[in-house]
């Protein structure tokens, strides 16, 4: 069964002229914090009211878009792997307004933990098989299996 849009998070944000840089546009270090509070929404929705989740590692994380002040974001989150005590998350930039391509998108790998910190499974179990996913959270997935596979 495919995921459907209630399996998403939204996150919106008001680019402030604190958030920018010298040009005027998002800075890569909020975009950078967005981005992980966008992921560890998803993330936590996606583990359960009982996640104790730190984050292991940034996969990748992309800006297509400048982003000038004034502009209200929408990133998208959506799990798209998960394995015994982690998950995967993809965030996406929904186009801004006068574009038909993400302005950002990115990838996270979130860990269970207990209370000394040792990886712990989640609550619900991995799936058999893959995720049935749908457009952009396909190719994310398939970027973000690609990367697992380089390093642990």
């Amino acid at each position: 069964m495919a995921r459907s849009l209630a399996d998403e998070t939204l996150t919106h944000r008001l680019i402030l002229p604190r958030d920018a840089n010298h040009h005027g546009t998002l800075y890569a270090g909020v975009l950078l914090s967005l981005a992980l509070e966008a992921a560890y929404s998803t993330a936590y929705r996606a583990a359960g009211l009982n996640a104790n989740l730190v984050l292991k590692r940034v996969l990748d994380v992309r800006c297509f878009e400048p982003v000038p002040i004034g502009r209200v974001v929408e990133i998208r989150g959506a799990e798209i792997h998960r394995a015994r005590a982690q998950v995967v998350v993809a965030v996406y930039g929904s186009p801004l307004a006068d574009r038909t391509s993400p302005w950002m998108d990115g990838l996270m790998q979130f860990v269970q933990v207990d209370h000394a910190g040792r990886p712990e499974p989640l609550e619900q179990e991995p799936a058999e098989g893959p995720l049935e996913l749908l457009a952009p959270w396909v190719t994310l997935r398939e970027r973000a299996l690609r990367l697992l596979a380089i390093r642990q």
